[in-house]
């Protein structure tokens, strides 16, 4: 029977069985974890508990944002990953090239596609369950829309397509995060999204 270590004041006690839990009269929102679980949970996110004590799961708010300058470094990831894609793909079809003038023309012609493959694959992993692209997943962070749920291929289409006119303004689109206590730019307010992390880093 799993053991569950619980907050209670601020500071973890335990381990308690699911029996012991219903005498701490424990709520939807107190956290939990077992020796198997990476971070604390509220114990409406653990569906045995749910089932167990009677609790019925609540819509958590976002709580945690991430900050400007984390994003741009997991920008900096996804940009780092499909460049290094991109010289795999382009050294490969250059080697059946024998004039070297025209693998030149061919390996730099093939930069401009990079931008395009960073669009489709930023509305791709936006979309998915991972709720973002590689960059965003290793730095902890996920795109959902502004009530924490994950955002649809459409909401990520449109955020991503905003994107250019967070640009278009001179950049003022992204700096517009930076006044936001939601750390929004132009393009989230625009599809509704916001960029948020499980837990204060």
């Amino acid at each position: 029977m799993k053991q569950y270590i619980v907050v209670i004041k601020g500071k973890p006690s335990g381990p308690y069985s699911p029996e012991e839990l219903k005498g701490l009269k424990i709520k939807a929102g107190t956290f939990v974890k077992t020796e198997d679980m990476d971070d604390y949970k509220e114990a409406h996110e653990i569906p045995e508990l749910c089932e167990f004590l009677g609790l019925k799961a609540h819509v958590s708010l976002p709580q945690y944002f991430a900050t400007l300058d984390v994003r741009l470094l997991a920008v900096i990831i996804d940009y780092f990953i499909i460049f290094a894609i991109y010289c795999v793909i382009a050294t490969a079809v250059v080697l059946f090239i024998d004039e070297k003038q025209l693998r030149i023309i061919v390996s730099l012609a093939g930069l401009a596609i990079i931008p395009e493959a960073k669009f489709i694959y930023s509305i791709v992993m936006e979309s998915s369950v991972r709720q973002g692209t590689w960059g965003k997943v290793l730095m902890g962070l996920k795109v959902s829309d502004e009530k924490g749920n994950p955002i649809t291929f459409s909401r990520s289409l449109v955020r991503n397509l905003s994107k250019i006119l967070s640009t278009g303004t001179l950049g003022f689109g992204y700096l517009m995060g930076f006044f936001d206590k939601r750390q929004q730019c132009l393009h989230d307010r625009i599809a509704g999204t916001v960029v948020i992390k499980d837990r204060l880093l």
